[in-house]
């Protein structure tokens, strides 16, 4: 554990490293997720401005819902995003043999390759829409009552990383996988605008146990305004720990059925 937290801590060294050689870069990505954050917020305004609830959430709980998602997002991006998405290119070049010859664990050192610094920013905005949020709703947050919601978060961080590992492992063992990408763009897109608790029936079964994308933003807004069932929780957990255990395991299948470029 100290060793993999050492590797870590010098991969996120050498990319600041990189990343102040060329400070147009550096700060190229402060205003580009700086941007980003202007157009949820103008997302958000043209969507729910003119909307006194939705499915009985009143403003208030619309931007905790919007912020949460949006601190998950920043969350990715800052950390993993972009070492991740680079699997597909890696496993169909070959480049993966210069990661599995190296005494560390691959997976570990592909997700913190290519932290984002320039994401920090957006991380701050979205928190502070989640602020914004619970001073529209008048209620009061307890240290407990936050760190709860912090931890809850963090756990569907988590699960969001399950997800963009598990599909871009899909090409261990296929040709191309674009379609389910581009897929999963469209799925998020959607998961953003539209809180879980609308979603019934088949939409349900998708979103909460298959693709559970409609928990990620759902559940923490839940906790925070004292909505969220025992149920709610347990399965919200179960899922994290589920997938997590499925991501682990799926990986190393795929390391097991890779064809390097040497072979």
């Amino acid at each position: 554990m100290i060793r993999n937290l050492r590797f870590i801590a010098l991969l996120i060294k050498l990319k600041l490293t990189r990343m102040m050689m060329y400070r147009l870069n550096f700060f190229g990505a402060f205003l580009a997720d700086g941007s980003y954050f202007l157009v949820q917020l103008l997302v958000f305004e043209a969507i729910y401005s003119k909307v006194e609830s939705i499915g009985g959430w009143g403003r208030g709980q619309m931007l905790v819902f919007v912020g949460t998602f949006s601190i998950i997002n920043a969350l990715n991006m800052l950390i993993y995003f972009f070492g991740v998405v680079t699997l597909p290119d890696k496993i169909k070049r070959g480049d993966l043999d210069q990661y599995m010859t190296k005494p560390v664990d691959t997976l570990l050192w592909i997700t913190f390759e290519s932290i984002n610094p320039g994401c920090i920013l957006l991380l701050f905005f979205s928190i502070w829409i989640v602020y914004y949020g619970i001073s529209i709703a008048g209620i009061v947050v307890t240290l407990p009552l936050g760190l709860a919601y912090t931890a809850i978060t963090l756990l569907m961080t988590l699960l969001w990383y399950d997800m963009e590992v598990i599909l871009r492992s899909i090409p261990f063992f296929v040709i191309s996988a674009n379609g389910i990408h581009q897929l999963e763009g469209q799925l998020i897109e959607m998961n953003f605008k539209v809180p879980g608790i609308l979603f019934q029936g088949g939409f349900k079964l998708l979103f909460y146990y298959l693709l559970p994308y409609g928990i990620m933003s759902t559940v923490p807004t839940e906790l925070l305004f004292g909505s969220l069932t025992y149920y709610g929780l347990i399965h919200a957990l179960t899922i994290v720990a589920v997938f997590t255990a499925f991501t682990l395991w799926f990986w190393r299948k795929g390391l097991n059925h890779y064809n390097s470029a040497s072979s």
